[in-house]
């Protein structure tokens, strides 16, 4: 295998990389009390958040043999790890574990290759928001991305959003059709076609009372 087809693995691992690489210098200025803080995926501390994005470029065999017991539940696995993995390491090193694998071209088996993009892009804005710093997703990366959780079977969001259309006030993208519109930024939108009801205060247009009661 050539290092171009490697790198092919990971979408825009470029991005990924900067993205991993900001997110910890950021993390690098909390304290402790910030590290236990909730995130804004449900039932998740930051810590647990950090330690689930180290697990990006790790441990690959020991989920896959999890999930055998767990009946193939994805989510219910990684939980479970990222939460060991935050009680078996401190801060710094989750931090140090992020930074090391940047930018190495690696996924999960049957993830695609826009699935590490979304996850750095997602719960960095699952840990910034509750602790109010600001992480601006760059348009060029969230259009991208935004396409492909519209599509994708394991997001829901087609089903979920059926009858209503997202509008990007900052980017050339949109999806879905109905009566119901409802416009903002990329980063707003993708917090909320991912099931976070923190976008919504981004969001404008006649659908977007509906889009609310959908997140409850």
């Amino acid at each position: 295998m050539t290092t171009s087809t490697r790198r092919s693995r990971v979408a825009m691992v470029s991005d990924v990389e900067a993205e991993r690489l900001d997110l910890a210098d950021l993390l690098d200025t909390l304290d402790d009390h910030q590290w236990q803080a909730r995130s804004l995926c449900a039932g998740w501390s930051v810590r647990e958040v950090v330690a689930h994005l180290t697990l990006a470029d790790r441990e690959f065999t020991s989920t896959m043999l999890r999930l055998i017991p767990a009946r193939g539940d994805f989510d219910r696995v990684t939980a479970e790890m990222a939460r060991e993995r935050a009680l078996r390491y401190s801060p710094g090193d989750l931090v140090a574990q992020l930074r090391e694998t940047a930018g190495r071209p690696r996924r999960f088996p049957m993830s695609s290759p826009l699935d590490p993009l979304t996850d750095i892009l997602v719960h960095g804005q699952d840990i910034a928001r509750p602790l109010g710093h600001e992480r601006p997703i760059p348009v060029e990366r969230a259009r991208p991305v935004l396409q492909h959780v519209w599509r994708s079977f394991f997001y829901g969001a087609r089903k979920r959003f059926t009858g209503l259309r997202f509008v990007a006030t900052d980017a050339d993208w949109s999806a879905g059709d109905g009566p119901g519109e409802v416009r903002g930024p990329a980063g707003d939108l993708l917090l909320v076609i991912t099931g976070r009801r923190a976008g919504l205060t981004g969001l404008t247009g006649d659908g977007q009372a509906e889009v609310a009661t959908r997140l409850k």
